[in-house]
């Protein structure tokens, strides 16, 4: 049995956690806390960081410069309009995002929220599991593979789902160490 797709779901699914962590505003600014506020330009829906130069001159702020100063206040108005919780500051040049200290009790919320997020991905890398045994099931059942087989594909799934959920894991320690230690 082949168990490269079920290892590239399992993959695709760590990816999309680690980029859903790296959104997570963690007190330090992070520039992909941006990544899914777009504004309307000329119509059409672009990301910030495609009509402005977004850097990071400190740890605790966001620099937000675009090309053209005419969407000045639409970058504003998307800031606000997102659940990023910060107050854009608009000098009329540059809007500045400055984060505010973390303290301890909002430190623990966060660490809650990724530790569920983590859990939904152990919850869909399982997922990937069961259907890759169900696959296997059904092979044997048309009699593709032995019972003898199947017991070995079921086994080798399960070694590759305990290694993914092991990357979660250790994902998950990271972030948290960074949240906590800021």
């Amino acid at each position: 049995m082949d168990y490269t797709n079920i290892k590239e779901k399992m993959e695709k699914t760590i990816s999309v956690l680690s980029e859903k962590f790296s959104e997570v505003r963690a007190g330090r600014a992070n520039p992909a806390i941006l990544n899914k506020v777009k504004i309307d330009y000329y119509g059409t829906p672009t990301p910030i960081n495609q009509v402005a130069g977004v850097s990071v001159p400190e740890a605790r702020l966001i620099v937000i410069q675009p090309w053209d100063a005419s969407v000045l206040k639409e970058i504003e108005k998307a800031i606000l309009a997102s659940d990023i919780g910060i107050n854009p500051n608009n000098d009329g040049k540059v809007i500045r995002l400055a984060f505010p200290e973390l303290n301890e009790e909002r430190r623990k919320e966060i660490v809650k929220d990724i530790k569920k997020m983590a859990e939904e991905a152990k919850v869909a890398v399982r997922a990937i599991r069961r259907d890759g045994i169900d696959e296997a099931k059904a092979k044997q059942k048309n009699s593709e593979m032995t019972e003898d087989e199947l017991k070995v594909a079921e086994d080798e799934i399960q070694k590759i789902t305990d290694k993914y959920v092991e990357e979660i894991d250790k994902v998950l320690e990271q972030k948290e160490k960074e949240i906590m230690s800021i």
